[in-house]
């Protein structure tokens, strides 16, 4: 029976390659602070996506991640690579859009800061827009390293940062909750 190893040990030492291969980053390089960052920001997603009760949420949180993953692969790609791991684009900054916009409907203007933790699924979409936001700054942190990395990158994660804040506010509402304002 042939048993699969998910490690290599290639990277005991404190280094791991970047997807192309060619030589080795050490695990504290910017890029690999990025891809971490953005990693640490899918599963927050999958972590609100396992307690959302909006069934709109079960088809676009899955799908946002997906896209996250294409950004993270085109990151992770060395430059001679970059175009077989195009990453994010408009069209998907366009779809993230639309998303914020369906799930908008229907929602109060705000004019204070909300406070979370009115529903459990909301809290855990504040949770996970607070690290796409983390994410989001390494990403322009890094942009300056490493410049080509594209303004619908870019674009994309602040939308979807968006896109969690407006996806709390629904599960909040969901849950017949009265959002909890920071009265200053």
């Amino acid at each position: 029976m042939n048993q699969t190893v998910f490690y290599t040990g290639k990277g005991d030492r404190g280094d791991t390659a970047r997807l192309g291969g060619e030589g080795r980053l050490p695990k504290s390089d910017a890029l690999l602070d990025t891809i971490g960052a953005m990693d640490e920001a899918t599963c927050a997603i999958g972590v609100a996506r396992a307690q959302a009760q909006l069934p709109a949420l079960q088809a676009v949180l899955p799908e946002a991640q997906r896209r996250l993953y294409r950004l993270m692969s085109h990151l992770s790609a060395t430059p001679a690579l970059r175009a077989t791991y195009s990453g994010v684009t408009e069209a998907d900054v366009a779809w993230l859009e639309g998303q914020i916009a369906q799930l908008e409907t229907d929602l109060p203007p705000l004019r204070e800061f909300v406070v979370p933790g009115d529903s459990l699924a909301g809290a855990a979409l504040h949770m996970a827009r607070a690290t796409v936001r983390r994410a989001e700054r390494r990403l322009v942190e890094f942009t300056k390293l490493e410049p080509g990395i594209g303004a619908p990158n870019l674009a994309f994660v602040n939308r979807l940062s968006s896109l969690l804040f407006v996806a709390a506010l629904r599960e909040d509402q969901l849950a017949g909750q009265t959002l909890t304002l920071a009265r200053s």
